[in-house]
């Protein structure tokens, strides 16, 4: 590894440090900090005076170099602004291997500390260049005094080509008046809503805050257009757009507060943290500090919903395992066969839940929608919620009693009833005895020669195809002994117009999904076998 600034060279495997002292001497996920681009001081006249000063460094990158490269900016008394561009160089490659690809943001002078104050902002690869100053900001990033000390600007060479990177980065601090404080419009977190009701939201949705090219205008725009009451604004690794929601909420749609942490060993949904609560994203599975930040999402009262798990981009598939999850989002945009993967793989933690007692995990569906092509809503989230407020929402989507639904054309009911009138709904537990029939019931429409299918832990159990009209009400009989939960699926018919048959029965790559249920709990109120169920 070879770091370079006017002749000076300086790295990681001169001094010896592996990856892991690397975390415990700066603090911060396995990178290196170069030496420090140091500014004249400002002189009294010049504070108040516009004035620029610009430095520029310039290195080169092996392969196998730190996830992070912080380049330090001693940044004098004085600067009212600071601006930063990057470029580095992309080789030509074999065909399938990686090319060179390098994220970019900054920390301030209360340190790089993971999890700590100093954040100021990213923008991953979407932007080559940025500026902060204490009344506004390049989106991705925070507005507010450029304070004097330290600050680092951070690189993140996730792909690095055979032949390295070469990279610069240039600095310019401004001098001058600093004007006014930005003063951020956090959204509501009430909206009117019908009391206990059924309400329709998208999780994951991007902007140009991060690397969407959809603004926040425009997304609540398309929000309000498919029919949706909340949606949870989620841009990579950056709060930046917080402050922006509040115009844009309103007695119609519920804007709640998220981030979509981008780690190297997976993605994550942080929904329902407080506005302007940063989440740190600076670590593998194996640093072993993705529990701390679980918890802090907690203490804000929000969920922590791991995303798109078999995703198949460098550094997105799902690697942390399922402690501590509110959720798996097992459907992310228009249905695919890394969907199919997610929902067999969150069907079998079902049926572990059902056969040791632990806690089981929601599925959630969400769009992931970064541009103007994208659908927002495709999927999105139907949950069984006492208002729509944020507090209301999350604990409905916790609870698991929600759906998922391609459309706000698509409609579902889906119970489980005793012969003695008790009902159970969707995320509910119903308690028989364990000989005890069991009547389901789906009510479905808006999927025209659609397919329902049911689950339990022993597979499907159920199939059933809508006429072309699209509705319908299928019911199916069951017991407690024989039956831990039974969940829900309604399928478009295949490309050809037929659910698909085999010598052996009924084919199980059926079309598209147009809606999903998560599942309906079955416990034995006897001790004489049957399932006890999961909490």
């Amino acid at each position: 590894m070879d770091f370079r600034e006017d002749s000076v060279t300086s790295g990681p495997r001169e001094a010896g440090l592996s990856r892991r002292s690397l975390l415990a001497a700066i603090g911060a996920g396995a990178g290196v900090a170069l030496l420090p681009m140091v500014f004249s001081e400002v002189s009294a006249q010049a504070a108040t005076t516009a004035g620029t000063q610009t430095k520029a460094i310039t290195g080169h990158l092996v392969p196998g170099s730190p996830d992070f490269v912080y380049l330090p900016v001693v940044v004098p008394a004085g600067t009212a602004q600071i601006s930063v561009s990057y470029t580095y160089s992309k080789p030509g490659v074999p065909a399938g291997t990686p090319g060179n690809a390098c994220d970019i943001g900054i920390f301030d002078a209360r340190g790089i500390d993971v999890g700590g104050e100093g954040f100021r902002g990213w923008s991953g690869g979407f932007r080559t260049e940025f500026s902060i100053s204490r009344s506004e900001a390049t989106p991705g990033y925070l507005p507010g005094d450029v304070m004097p000390g330290t600050w680092h600007v951070v690189l993140g060479p996730y792909q690095i080509a055979p032949q390295g990177m070469d990279y610069q980065v240039q600095v310019t601090l401004v001098s001058g008046a600093r004007g006014a404080a930005f003063k951020p419009s956090y959204p509501a977190t009430t909206a009117s809503g019908r009391g206990r009701a059924w309400y329709r939201g998208d999780c994951h949705l991007h902007t140009v805050y991060s690397d969407g090219r959809n603004t926040p205008d425009q997304v609540a725009a398309g929000a309000r257009a498919r029919g949706l009451d909340f949606m949870v604004s989620t841009d990579h690794n950056t709060t930046s757009s917080h402050g922006v929601w509040g115009p844009l909420a309103g007695p119609d749609l519920l804007i709640i507060t998220g981030e979509e942490v981008t780690t190297r060993n997976g993605h994550w949904l942080a929904l329902g943290t407080r506005p302007g609560d940063f989440i740190d994203w600076r670590y593998r599975a194996r640093d072993g500090v993705f529990p701390k930040f679980q918890e802090r999402v907690e203490a804000d009262g929000g969920l922590n919903v791991s995303a798109h798990m078999y995703c198949p981009w460098i550094a997105s598939e799902w690697k942390y395992g399922w402690d501590g999850l509110d959720g798996t989002e097992v459907w992310t945009g228009p249905w695919g066969w890394d969907d199919d993967a997610a929902v067999s793989t969150w069907d079998n933690l079902l049926a572990e839940s059902a056969r040791t007692g632990k806690k089981w995990l929601p599925a959630f569906g969400n769009s992931d929608a970064h541009n103007p092509t994208d659908v927002i809503g495709l999927p999105h989230n139907v949950v069984l919620a006492d208002d729509l407020s944020r507090t209301a929402i999350l604990a409905g989507l916790k609870a698991g009693r929600s759906w998922l639904a391609e459309s706000a054309d698509v409609d579902l009911t889906f119970v489980a009833a005793t012969s003695r009138g008790v009902v159970a709904g969707i995320g509910e537990t119903l308690r028989a005895a364990r000989d005890e029939d069991i009547t389901v019931t789906v009510d479905v429409s808006g999927v025209p020669n659609g397919t329902v299918r049911l689950f339990t832990d022993e597979g499907q159990m159920l199939q059933s195809t809508l006429p072309a009209s699209g509705a319908a009400t299928i019911t199916w009989l069951t017991r407690p002994e024989i039956a831990a939960y039974v969940r829900a699926e309604v399928r478009h018919p295949m490309a050809d117009g037929s659910a698909g048959a085999t010598s052996m029965g009924p084919k199980l790559n059926f079309g598209s999904m147009a809606a999903m249920t998560n599942p309906i709990w079955l416990h034995t109120t006897s001790s004489r076998g049957g399932h006890p169920g999961p909490k």
